[in-house]
């Protein structure tokens, strides 16, 4: 997934509960599927995070060794400015960009 092209807010918005619970037909499993898709975004987005920073890992650490490296501080900065996983998980979910399956309703 790519993470920079998110169209999702980077702030706190008030949603239409309604809206939300028109994607399910019921409000709780709308919000157990945000909270999945939300799971699944956030473990991405933290591995994605770790291969980058793993390039700056060095070995053998002292205190008097660590410096600021300013490429780890952009990517860094990069990740904090995006969207939250939380927010990312509603924009798709209001988009019908998540495909849901309920074994229940299918039988």
């Amino acid at each position: 997934m790519s993470f920079k092209n998110s169209t999702a807010e980077k702030t706190t918005i008030t949603r239409n509960t309604d809206e939300i619970e028109e994607m399910t037909g019921n409000i709780y499993e709308s919000i157990v599927l945000m909270s999945k898709r939300s799971n699944q975004l956030s473990v991405d987005l933290k591995e994605e995070l770790t291969q980058k920073l793993a390039e700056f890992a060095s070995t053998t650490d002292n205190l008097e060794e660590v410096f600021e490296n300013r490429e780890q501080i952009e990517i860094s900065r990069f990740y904090e400015r995006l969207p939250k996983p939380v927010a990312m998980a509603i924009q798709e979910l209001m988009e019908d960009k998540i495909y849901v399956r309920n074994p229940v309703v299918e039988d």
